[in-house]
C-alpha cells in the first residue's frame, strides 16, 4: 500500500490582541506527523477543544498552518493555492443546514467547484453533476432542487457529491453525521465504504462517536490540548489503550476496554 498523504512538522499557533498592548497566545496543534495511505480512512479523536478540528482544517487547506509540510504523492501543497488543492483534497462540513446554500439549486452547487478549477464544457460539467449526484444515492433531478426542499440525509448526500465532484484524492469529514439519526447515519457511512472501495478514496474522519470511529476507520490519532497523545491501527488502540484519555472515551461508549471477541461484535453506530 503507497502512501498517499504526508504530514510533517504541521503546527497551528492563533494569536489574539486582549488589548491595546497584550496579546494572548494559543497552541491550537503542536507539531506533528502523520500519513495516510491509498484507500484507507484515518480517525481522529480527542474531546471539545483537543484541536481535531483544527488540524482538518489545515489539512484541507482552509487554515494557514504556523509551520509544517504537507504532500501528496510526495508533491508539497502550499496554502492559497487552492485551484490545485481542491483536485485532491475536498472537505465535508458538521452540518449540512447551513454549508449548503439555501439560494441555489442543487446542480448549481454542484457545478461551482467545476466552474471554478476545471475547463469542463457546460455539457462536460453536466454530466458530472449527474454522474456524482448518481454516486450518492440520489436522482438526476434532484440537480433541479433546492436544499431546504430536502431531508437532512439527503442534504448530507449532496454534501458528500460536491465533496467527491472534483475527484478528489481525500476527503476530510468533519463530526460530517452527528446531524442523522442512527439509522440514516449507517446508510451514509456504509456510502462512504461503498465509494472508498469503488472509487479508492482516502478519509480523514473527525469524530467524537467511537462506534463510527471503530466501523469506518483503519487507524486512529487521539489528540488531547493540540498534543498527540496515541495512534496505531484502530483495533490496537482500541483492545489496548495506551494513554488514559483514549481508555476513557473508549470505555464511555462501549463500557469496557475491547477485548479481541467483542471488537467482532456489531456495534451501535
Amino acid at each position: 500500500m503507497s502512501t498517499l498523504l504526508d504530514v510533517t512538522g504541521l503546527s497551528k499557533t492563533f494569536r489574539y490582541h486582549t488589548g491595546l498592548f497584550r496579546r494572548h497566545t494559543v497552541e491550537a496543534v503542536h507539531p506533528l506527523d502523520l500519513s495516510l495511505d491509498e484507500g484507507k480512512t484515518l480517525a481522529i479523536i480527542g474531546e471539545n477543544g483537543s484541536g481535531k478540528s483544527t488540524l482538518a482544517k489545515l489539512i484541507a487547506g482552509m487554515v494557514e498552518p504556523t509551520q509544517g509540510e504537507i504532500r501528496v504523492h510526495g508533491e508539497r501543497l502550499w496554502y492559497g493555492d487552492y485551484r490545485h488543492r481542491c483536485k485532491l483534497i475536498r472537505m465535508i462540513f458538521q452540518d449540512p443546514n447551513t454549508s449548503l446554500n439555501p439560494k441555489m439549486q442543487i446542480g448549481q452547487i454542484l457545478e461551482g467547484p467545476l466552474k471554478l478549477n476545471t475547463d469542463l464544457t457546460a455539457q462536460e460539467r453536466e454530466n458530472r453533476i449527474i454522474a456524482t449526484l448518481r454516486k450518492v444515492g440520489l436522482l438526476p433531478d434532484h440537480a433541479s432542487v433546492y436544499p431546504q426542499m430536502l431531508a437532512t440525509g439527503q442534504k448530507q448526500r449532496v454534501s458528500l457529491a460536491r465533496s467527491l465532484i472534483l475527484e478528489p484524492k481525500i476527503i476530510v469529514a468533519d463530526e460530517a453525521l452527528t446531524q442523522l439519526d442512527m439509522s440514516m447515519r449507517s446508510q451514509i457511512l456504509n456510502l462512504m465504504l461503498e465509494l472508498q472501495e469503488n472509487l479508492g478514496i482516502s478519509y480523514i474522519y473527525v469524530s467524537q462517536h467511537m462506534g463510527v470511529v471503530k466501523h469506518i476507520s483503519d487507524k486512529v490519532l487521539v489528540m488531547q490540548q493540540g498534543h498527540v497523545v496515541e495512534r496505531g491501527d484502530t483495533k490496537t488502540v482500541f483492545c489496548d489503550p495506551q494513554h488514559d484519555l483514549t481508555r476513557r472515551m473508549i470505555e464511555s461508549h462501549f463500557g469496557e476496554v475491547l477485548t479481541p471477541a467483542a471488537w467482532e461484535r456489531p456495534v451501535e453506530i
